[in-house]
């Protein structure tokens, strides 16, 4: 089972939405972003949020549309996107993405970047228009290429990343230490079908992008 959760960043960010559905994928709505499930015709199995960023009658036609709605207070110790996070990974080891949870406020973005720390090592996706992003533990990890996504950068979480390693990238390297705040890895290129990358400590963070919001 796969869950996509959408929250309420800025639509224009939002992917075709029905080009990710399935007959193995639940929808989960946070806020203004179970109404867009619903205008792109997709039918949430939970929604959760405090809603305060959609008209009283907007609530309540959701209420009446969707008895799966869980409001919450407006004044909590979480975010509505953690709230359908940890939601979430109750109830699959599969795969979730997180989809309207970029652009716009600058807290909401580095928050929601805040919560694939919190579950770091499990398969957890967000993705806008142009970018998805992972966040990934030491091992060695395969990346294969797509072409909606030219670019693939690195960037370290943790103080140091020990023992870099990227093959089958147009700059590869071997056993390189990065530290945070580096910018070496960022903007490479898969030059194979696929690739793979490496290290033995710390947090790494991947994004693959495109230059175009068109995209995919």
């Amino acid at each position: 089972m796969l869950i996509h959760i959408v929250g309420g960043g800025p639509r224009h960010l939002l992917p075709d939405l029905r080009s990710y559905d399935g007959n193995d994928v639940q929808w989960v709505g946070v806020d203004r972003g179970t109404k867009a499930l619903l205008d792109f015709g997709l039918r949430p199995v939970r929604a959760f949020g405090d809603f305060d960023s959609l008209p009283a009658e907007e609530v309540k036609r959701l209420r009446e549309m969707l008895p799966e709605l869980d409001i919450w207070p407006a004044e909590k110790d979480k975010t509505d996107m953690e709230i359908a996070l940890d939601w979430a990974v109750r109830q699959t080891d599969g795969a979730i993405r997180l989809f309207g949870a970029t652009g716009g406020r600058l807290d909401h973005l580095f928050g929601n970047v805040e919560l694939l720390l919190k579950y770091a090592g499990r398969p957890i996706e967000l993705i806008d228009r142009q970018n998805v992003l992972t966040v990934h533990l030491p091992g060695v990890h395969t990346v294969a290429r797509d072409d909606r996504y030219r670019y693939v950068s690195y960037i370290p979480i943790s103080e140091t990343v020990a023992e870099l390693t990227l093959m089958g990238f147009k700059y590869p390297l071997t056993n390189c230490h990065i530290s945070r705040g580096s910018t070496l890895c960022i903007s490479n290129e898969l030059i194979q079908s696929s690739g793979t990358f490496s290290f033995s400590e710390g947090i790494l963070m991947m994004i693959r992008s495109s230059d175009f919001a068109g995209c995919p």
